[in-house]
């Protein structure tokens, strides 16, 4: 009961009802069918601003050293204890590549130059769209950030499928591999 309950309200969070009053004039929010496109908004009640809820963007990388992964391990909540690949959220400023490169350097302590994408890996349960980059390793020595419980690197047969913290960290993985074994 406990995890559906915990479940519940994460969807009822990514669908806007924690949202409750306009970012324009403070008004409340209110949840209207909407003709022009076909679906339900949250509508401001005074100035009828509709307010989009857009999923957040997170960038990362898979940093390959010496032909094996590099992961870290969790230190923070969702997935504590759990192995990912380095990223976080995009800051304002920032583009996709300097977000990856940002986060990796925090959260693993390298200096990496994003240099192609691996993929683009998007949910229907979450309002995150993960952006993953193939690295090229400039500086720096694997150690665990702020975020991160400890790093370890991974030969491919070693890489821990049953600890891994999200559908993303699992999706790029197997991409990564895939591309490996055509030799890309």
């Amino acid at each position: 009961m406990k995890i559906g309950k915990r479940k519940a309200v994460k969807r009822l969070r990514q669908e806007g009802w924690r949202v409750r009053f306009c970012c324009e004039c403070g008004g409340r929010l209110e949840r209207l069918f909407v003709a022009a496109e076909g679906k339900e908004r949250l509508v401001c009640a005074d100035c009828g601003r509709i307010t989009y809820l857009d999923p957040k963007v997170s960038a990362g990388t898979v940093p390959v050293i010496g032909g094996r992964v590099l992961l870290a391990r969790r230190a923070i909540e969702p997935g504590r204890g759990l192995w990912v690949f380095p990223g976080g959220y995009m800051e304002r400023g920032e583009t996709v590549p300097q977000a990856a490169e940002r986060e990796t350097l925090e959260e693993v302590g390298l200096k990496v130059r994003a240099t192609r994408p691996l993929g683009v890996y998007s949910y229907p349960d979450s309002s995150v769209v993960v952006i993953v980059y193939h690295c090229d390793v400039v500086g720096g020595e694997p150690v665990a950030g702020s975020e991160t419980l400890e790093v370890r690197l991974f030969g491919r047969d070693e890489i821990p499928w049953d600890r891994l913290a999200f559908p993303s960290t699992r999706d790029a993985l197997r991409d990564l591999l895939a591309r490996w074994d055509d030799g890309k």
